[in-house]
This record gives structure tokens, sequence and C-alpha cells, in this order.
């Protein structure tokens, strides 16, 4: 009776702290403003919170504004014409079939149309597809229908699935937020580079966040890779961007973007609730007087 009521005991202590942990782990990162999700009624791109954001945003009216402008050209000539030489103002059309000027021009106009969008577009995609150097890396990999995100450096990761309607108010999202809100989110400090690793499990699938500018297929057998430095605290959603399956529509993501000092402390809650390894710590010592910096591992270190 006495070791039954020991196990039990240890068994209560040991639920407790893991619920504690995931507490932690996936709550307490205080009041966060949601920004990047669809919004009933408006049109148009979602707030960017990263530089390759803003420049995609950018592009996208600087082509807008040329394909108004061509448009509104040859529609213009179409009118002209349809009323400069209709039948009726013109009886006696012309004899020739051919006029060495305007071909050229036609031809060579819309040459130097494309020639003046490649500069920004190149800058653009060598902007998005040259890696940095990560300040957190991320593995994230695409199953049918959720995806698994992993912390690479530290040797953990955590399943991400889509929350029901019923549960969203527990997990401090707003009802407007199904079917894009999941159970556990990728917690990542602002301003900081993060480089997500890109993969799939089954079929293709493809990592997006709108407000950060990326978009990545998550092809089986091969790793890609995106980058992102979100600028603003706050939840974005994102979806797969490609069409994997019955469940497609079901598979979200979601990021908390957050102060350091809050990932830290998210941080040394997940890796407590997942197993992982602990992050470096720097560790007073007051003998010394001196700051030593030690790298925690799941041994025993003595001082």
């Amino acid at each position: 009776m006495r070791v039954k009521n020991l196990l039990t005991a240890t068994i209560s202590v040991l639920t407790s702290t893991l619920l504690a942990s995931t507490t932690w782990a996936q709550e307490n990162l205080g009041s966060l403003e949601t920004i990047g999700k669809p919004v009933d009624g408006l049109m148009g791109w979602q707030p960017p919170v990263t530089e390759v954001a803003r420049d995609i945003q950018s592009y996208d009216t600087f082509l807008l504004w040329v394909i108004t402008i061509i448009s509104l050209f040859v529609t213009a000539l179409l009118l002209i014409c349809a009323f400069r030489y209709s039948a009726k103002r013109n009886p006696n059309p012309a004899s020739f079939t051919h006029h060495t000027g305007i071909e050229i021009a036609w031809t060579l106009i819309p040459v130097v149309i494309l020639l003046c969008l490649i500069p920004p577009s190149l800058t653009l995609l060598f902007k998005q597809m040259e890696i940095p150097e990560a300040d957190v890396t991320i593995k994230a990999t695409g199953n049918q229908w959720y995806w698994s995100h992993e912390y690479v450096d530290h040797e953990f990761g955590f399943d991400s699935f889509m929350l029901d309607r019923a549960d969203l108010e527990e997990y401090g999202y707003a009802a407007d937020e199904y079917l894009l809100a999941t159970d556990a989110a990728v917690v990542v400090p602002v301003n900081k580079t993060i480089v997500v690793q890109v993969t799939g499990a089954d079929v293709i699938h493809a990592w997006t966040i709108p407000a950060f500018g990326v978009k990545q297929d998550a092809v089986p057998g091969r790793l890609a890779e995106l980058w992102f430095k979100a600028e603003k605290e706050g939840i974005y959603f994102g979806q797969c961007s490609e069409l994997c399956g019955k469940d497609h529509s079901f598979m979200p993501i979601t990021v908390k973007v957050v102060s350091q000092d809050k990932y830290d402390a998210w941080l040394d809650g997940a890796i407590k609730e997942y197993a992982g390894i602990p992050r470096v710590v720097h560790v007073a010592d007051a003998n010394m007087n001196k700051v030593l910096e030690v790298e925690a591992s799941k041994k025993l270190i003595n001082f």
C-alpha cells in the first residue's frame, strides 16, 4: 500500500510538472496582437512585417502600374481604330498590309519593358533565396494533414494541429480565427533571423506566412530553406499552399513573434516539456568576479 501511494504521488507530481511546463511553454507569452490574418471585406496584402514582404508588395505595386498603363494604352488604340477606321468613316480601306516602323516598335517596346522589370525582380529573388546566418533554426515537416516543427539547435519538436472551434477560447484565440489557429504555435524572437528548413513526410506541402513574405514547397526527400526577420511582435497565420489531399484546408500554421526575454522563457519551458537540449546559460561566479559561460547539457555539470 505504501509503495502504491508513493507511486501515485510520484505520477501526480510528474503530471502536474508536465502540465505546468506545457502551460508555460505554450500559453505564458502575454497578450499578443493578431496581425497576420485575413479580414472580411478587405482586399490586398496582409500588413508586411519583414523587409522581404515590403519589397514584394512594392514590386507588386510597380507591376500594377506598368500593367495599368499598358492596358490603358492598348484600350485607347482599340477605341481609336474602331472609331477612325470604321466602315462608315473609312469606306475605302488602305491597300498596304505592313508598316516597318510600327512592327519594329511593337517588338522593341515590350522587350524594353521586360528589361526594365528584370533588375528589381532578380534583386528581390536573390534577397529571398540567399539564406543569411540564422539566429534560430527551425525544421518544418509537412504531414497529411498537420505540421511538425523542430527546433534544430535544441533537438526538440512538436506537432501543430488545427484547433476545433470549441477550443479557440481556451487557447486564447478569437472565433474568427477558426481554421487558422493551432494548438502549438511556432514561437520566435522579434528582430532575429529565423531560418526554416522545409520538407515533406508524404506528399508536397507548402509552408507559407503571407505577412512574412515567405512561401516554400515542402517536397519529400528534399530539404529547402526560407528565412524571415519579423520586425513586430504579434500572432501571424499561414496555411499549406499546395493541394495535398482531402484535409489540405485544415493544416494551418501559427507563428508567435515575441520579445527576446519572453522567447528565452518560452524556450526554457519548451526544452523541459519536450526534453530538449538546454540553451547556453551565462552564470555569474561571485568568487572569481567574472561571468562563466556554461553549455548546459543533460549530464550533471560540476563547478
